[in-house]
């Protein structure tokens, strides 16, 4: 769906990276040690997975941090794919997610609008080859309109994923090499679409922004139009990666705890890198940021085990045991 005006976009993103008094910024990914947290694996829950699945869980006390991801080498008996909610109001939690879809995980997936009933996506949005909303061509903020090409993840039939930025063109969906170089208050020009590749995706869910590309922090905060609001802040975060090998890597920091902060772009980047992710993406936060894994749900969702409704998660089947 299309952003109309400023108010909109910042309500929005109030709603989507959860709005409240603007924390300290972290240092910079140079000014880090190499790792923030260190990872040890889950064995409890390791032991019920398929070989393909593995999940870990690390913490650092002096942020302090806890994160939990899951690597997911993608296989024909293992495979991921984007859900969508077929609730009346669109939105159900990650757990009702991986239990009705019997999925052995499940994290929550894009932003979308809490204030819409049904609920609305905001960006691109796919399953199974069916456009339930197509990406953002454009954002207007301070009465200036930007054109927008959004990270986005996005799953081919044969099983593999991919993040790209992406836009819609009529009934397909397109990807570009590089994003739109806007900068507050000087957009770029609108780009000729045609100019664009071809994305042929099976399941794609758009958030943002980009947070690694070919193994390097890419974080285009000013490019997606992500800039003014909380989005780039400590909060709670979902991310999701893709190693070279082309394996799943899915994400969540737990945060606003006392021993759990939350994490910045650029921290959520870096611990991306350090679970073997070279490229990645800002998935949707806050309250929305859930992981369930054989039915357990790793994270507190905002300090608590109740879990926020959302409208999309990513889901990994495993084979039959």
């Amino acid at each position: 769906m299309r952003v109309p005006n400023l108010l909109t976009f910042l309500f929005l993103t109030c709603l989507t990276a959860a709005c409240g008094p603007e924390p300290e910024e972290p240092l910079g990914l140079a000014a880090m040690p190499d790792q923030l947290v260190a990872w040890t694996a889950v064995d409890s829950l390791n032991q019920r997975l398929p070989s393909s699945v593995r999940v870990y869980q690390g913490t650092n006390d002096e942020l302090p941090l806890r994160a939990w991801y899951v690597s997911v080498d993608l296989t024909q008996e293992t495979r991921a794919r984007v859900a969508v909610s077929d609730d009346v109001d669109l939105r159900e939690t990650v757990s009702d997610f991986a239990r009705d879809e019997e999925a052995c995980v499940a994290v929550n997936g894009g932003y979308f609008r809490m204030d819409a009933d049904p609920a609305s996506h905001v960006g691109l949005l796919m399953a199974d080859g069916e456009i339930i909303e197509a990406a953002i061509g454009s954002v207007i903020r301070d009465d200036v309109r930007y054109p927008t090409a959004r990270a986005t993840l996005g799953i081919t039939d044969g099983g593999r994923v991919y993040i790209d930025w992406v836009n819609s063109r009529n009934d397909s969906t397109i990807a570009w090499p590089a994003p739109n170089p806007n900068r507050p208050g000087a957009p770029a020009e609108f780009p000729d679409l045609t100019q664009a590749n071809p994305w042929p995706m099976r399941d794609a869910v758009s958030a943002g922004p980009r947070l690694l590309r070919d193994g390097s922090p890419t974080i285009t905060v000013d490019e997606e139009v992500f800039f003014g609001s909380s989005i780039p802040r400590v909060h709670p975060r979902t991310a999701a990666g893709v190693t070279a090998e082309g394996a799943l890597i899915l994400m969540v920091v737990d945060g606003r705890q006392r021993d759990s902060r939350g994490a910045n772009l650029t921290e959520l980047a870096q611990l991306l890198a350090s679970a073997g992710a070279v490229d990645g993406i800002n998935l949707d936060g806050g309250g929305s940021s859930a992981l369930v894994v054989d039915g357990v749900l790793l994270n507190r969702p905002a300090g608590e085990r109740i879990q926020r409704e959302v409208m999309s998660a990513i889901l990994v089947e495993c084979p039959a045991s």
